[in-house]
Protein backbone atom coordinates (compact mmCIF):
# COMPACT_ATOMS: atom_id res chain seq x y z
CA UNK A 1 0.00 0.00 0.00
CA UNK A 2 2.85 2.42 0.79
CA UNK A 3 4.30 1.90 -2.69
CA UNK A 4 0.97 2.84 -4.31
CA UNK A 5 0.66 6.00 -2.25
CA UNK A 6 4.20 7.10 -3.16
CA UNK A 7 3.65 6.38 -6.87
CA UNK A 8 0.42 8.42 -7.00
CA UNK A 9 2.12 11.85 -6.65
CA UNK A 10 4.68 10.90 -9.33
CA UNK A 11 1.91 9.94 -11.76
CA UNK A 12 0.09 13.22 -11.05
CA UNK A 13 3.26 15.24 -11.72
CA UNK A 14 3.78 13.34 -14.99
CA UNK A 15 0.27 14.14 -16.23
CA UNK A 16 0.46 17.80 -15.21
CA UNK A 17 3.75 18.39 -17.02
CA UNK A 18 3.10 16.32 -20.13
CA UNK A 19 -0.19 17.92 -21.13
CA UNK A 20 0.64 21.60 -21.38
CA UNK A 21 0.04 24.01 -24.23
CA UNK A 22 3.74 24.93 -24.13
CA UNK A 23 4.84 21.64 -25.72
CA UNK A 24 6.70 22.22 -28.97
CA UNK A 25 4.77 21.44 -32.13
CA UNK A 26 6.60 19.47 -34.79
CA UNK A 27 5.97 20.81 -38.28
CA UNK A 28 6.55 18.28 -41.02
CA UNK A 29 7.61 19.72 -44.37
CA UNK A 30 6.23 17.06 -46.69
CA UNK A 31 7.85 16.56 -50.07
CA UNK A 32 5.95 18.24 -52.87
CA UNK A 33 4.60 16.19 -55.77
CA UNK A 34 6.38 17.18 -58.97
CA UNK A 35 4.41 16.00 -61.99
CA UNK A 36 5.95 18.22 -64.65
CA UNK A 37 9.47 19.33 -65.50
CA UNK A 38 9.92 21.99 -68.19
CA UNK A 39 13.26 23.15 -69.51
CA UNK A 40 13.02 26.17 -71.79
CA UNK A 41 16.05 27.21 -73.87
CA UNK A 42 16.08 30.61 -75.59
CA UNK A 43 18.80 31.40 -78.12
CA UNK A 44 20.77 34.43 -76.87
CA UNK A 45 21.10 35.93 -80.38
CA UNK A 46 17.68 34.92 -81.79
CA UNK A 47 14.82 35.22 -79.28
CA UNK A 48 12.49 33.47 -81.74
CA UNK A 49 14.59 30.27 -81.42
CA UNK A 50 12.97 28.78 -78.30
CA UNK A 51 13.16 25.08 -77.47
CA UNK A 52 10.90 23.51 -74.83
CA UNK A 53 11.64 20.14 -73.24
CA UNK A 54 8.66 18.94 -71.22
CA UNK A 55 8.01 15.81 -69.16
CA UNK A 56 4.54 15.27 -67.67
CA UNK A 57 3.89 12.38 -65.28
CA UNK A 58 0.52 13.11 -63.67
CA UNK A 59 0.45 9.86 -61.68
CA UNK A 60 3.87 10.60 -60.16
CA UNK A 61 5.47 7.30 -59.23
CA UNK A 62 2.44 5.41 -60.56
CA UNK A 63 2.47 2.88 -63.37
CA UNK A 64 2.09 5.33 -66.27
CA UNK A 65 5.19 6.51 -68.11
CA UNK A 66 5.76 10.26 -68.41
CA UNK A 67 4.70 12.00 -71.61
CA UNK A 68 7.76 13.68 -73.14
CA UNK A 69 7.44 16.49 -75.68
CA UNK A 70 10.17 18.55 -77.32
CA UNK A 71 9.32 21.57 -79.45
CA UNK A 72 11.80 23.67 -81.38
CA UNK A 73 15.31 23.12 -82.70
CA UNK A 74 18.63 23.47 -80.89
CA UNK A 75 21.14 25.08 -83.29
CA UNK A 76 24.85 24.37 -83.56
CA UNK A 77 27.44 26.78 -82.19
CA UNK A 78 24.87 28.75 -80.20
CA UNK A 79 24.36 29.95 -76.66
CA UNK A 80 20.99 29.42 -74.99
CA UNK A 81 19.58 30.80 -71.76
CA UNK A 82 18.00 27.88 -69.91
CA UNK A 83 15.28 28.03 -67.28
CA UNK A 84 13.85 24.95 -65.61
CA UNK A 85 10.43 24.78 -63.95
CA UNK A 86 9.03 22.16 -61.59
CA UNK A 87 5.23 21.96 -61.39
CA UNK A 88 2.51 19.99 -59.65
CA UNK A 89 -0.23 19.77 -62.26
CA UNK A 90 -2.24 17.12 -60.43
CA UNK A 91 -4.17 19.93 -58.72
CA UNK A 92 -6.11 22.92 -60.05
CA UNK A 93 -4.75 25.47 -60.27
CA UNK A 94 -1.33 23.90 -60.75
CA UNK A 95 1.41 24.70 -58.24
CA UNK A 96 4.80 26.08 -59.29
CA UNK A 97 7.27 24.16 -57.10
CA UNK A 98 10.13 26.18 -58.64
CA UNK A 99 9.24 29.05 -56.30
CA UNK A 100 9.85 26.79 -53.30
CA UNK A 101 13.14 25.53 -54.81
CA UNK A 102 14.33 29.15 -55.13
CA UNK A 103 13.07 30.14 -51.65
CA UNK A 104 14.84 27.10 -50.16
CA UNK A 105 17.87 27.43 -52.45
CA UNK A 106 20.35 26.32 -49.78
CA UNK A 107 18.49 22.99 -49.63
CA UNK A 108 18.26 22.34 -53.40
CA UNK A 109 20.39 22.07 -56.52
CA UNK A 110 19.59 21.16 -60.12
CA UNK A 111 22.03 18.91 -61.98
CA UNK A 112 22.34 18.45 -65.73
CA UNK A 113 23.93 15.28 -67.11
CA UNK A 114 24.47 14.97 -70.84
CA UNK A 115 26.00 12.54 -73.32
CA UNK A 116 26.00 15.15 -76.11
CA UNK A 117 29.50 15.97 -77.35
CA UNK A 118 30.38 19.66 -77.40
CA UNK A 119 27.50 20.67 -75.11
CA UNK A 120 28.53 22.75 -72.11
CA UNK A 121 26.00 23.58 -69.41
CA UNK A 122 26.79 26.26 -66.81
CA UNK A 123 24.63 27.09 -63.80
CA UNK A 124 24.28 30.88 -63.72
CA UNK A 125 22.25 31.36 -60.53
CA UNK A 126 23.34 30.77 -56.94
CA UNK A 127 21.84 29.99 -53.55
CA UNK A 128 21.98 32.32 -50.53
CA UNK A 129 25.55 31.18 -49.80
CA UNK A 130 26.88 31.74 -53.31
CA UNK A 131 26.79 28.04 -54.33
CA UNK A 132 25.36 27.02 -57.74
CA UNK A 133 21.58 26.42 -57.84
CA UNK A 134 20.89 25.54 -61.49
CA UNK A 135 17.36 26.85 -62.05
CA UNK A 136 18.89 29.30 -64.55
CA UNK A 137 21.64 28.06 -66.87
CA UNK A 138 23.63 28.72 -70.00
CA UNK A 139 23.81 26.02 -72.69
CA UNK A 140 26.66 26.33 -75.20
CA UNK A 141 26.30 24.04 -78.22
CA UNK A 142 29.00 22.92 -80.63
CA UNK A 143 28.73 20.60 -83.61
CA UNK A 144 25.74 18.55 -84.74
CA UNK A 145 25.05 15.74 -82.29
CA UNK A 146 22.46 13.66 -80.49
CA UNK A 147 22.40 12.20 -77.02
CA UNK A 148 20.53 12.42 -73.76
CA UNK A 149 20.05 15.24 -71.30
CA UNK A 150 19.02 14.31 -67.77
CA UNK A 151 17.71 16.97 -65.38
CA UNK A 152 17.84 16.10 -61.67
CA UNK A 153 16.51 18.17 -58.77
CA UNK A 154 18.33 17.23 -55.55
CA UNK A 155 17.06 17.97 -52.05
CA UNK A 156 19.62 18.67 -49.32
CA UNK A 157 22.78 18.10 -51.37
CA UNK A 158 26.19 18.75 -49.89
CA UNK A 159 27.21 22.29 -50.83
CA UNK A 160 29.65 23.13 -52.24
CA UNK A 161 30.12 19.94 -54.25
CA UNK A 162 31.92 18.72 -57.38
CA UNK A 163 28.83 19.19 -59.62
CA UNK A 164 28.18 15.44 -59.78
CA UNK A 165 25.25 13.54 -58.28
CA UNK A 166 27.55 11.16 -56.44
CA UNK A 167 29.55 14.09 -55.03
CA UNK A 168 26.43 16.00 -54.00
CA UNK A 169 24.54 13.32 -52.12
CA UNK A 170 21.05 14.31 -50.97
CA UNK A 171 17.78 12.90 -52.23
CA UNK A 172 16.29 13.13 -55.71
CA UNK A 173 13.04 15.15 -55.85
CA UNK A 174 12.69 14.86 -59.65
CA UNK A 175 14.63 13.23 -62.49
CA UNK A 176 13.78 13.27 -66.18
CA UNK A 177 15.70 12.39 -69.34
CA UNK A 178 15.24 13.91 -72.78
CA UNK A 179 16.66 13.15 -76.21
CA UNK A 180 18.81 16.20 -77.00
CA UNK A 181 19.56 16.95 -80.65
CA UNK A 182 21.81 19.71 -81.91
CA UNK A 183 21.06 20.44 -85.58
Amino acid sequence: MKKSILALPLVAVFFMTSCTDDDPVTIINEEELITTVELELTNSTDATNVVLFKSVDIDGEGPDDPVITITGTVNTNSTYLGEVRFLNESIAPSEDITEEVIEESNEHEVFYITSVNELTITKTDVDNNGNPLGVVTSFQTGAVGTGTLTVVLRHEPTKPNDNTLSGAGGETDAEVSFTFEVE
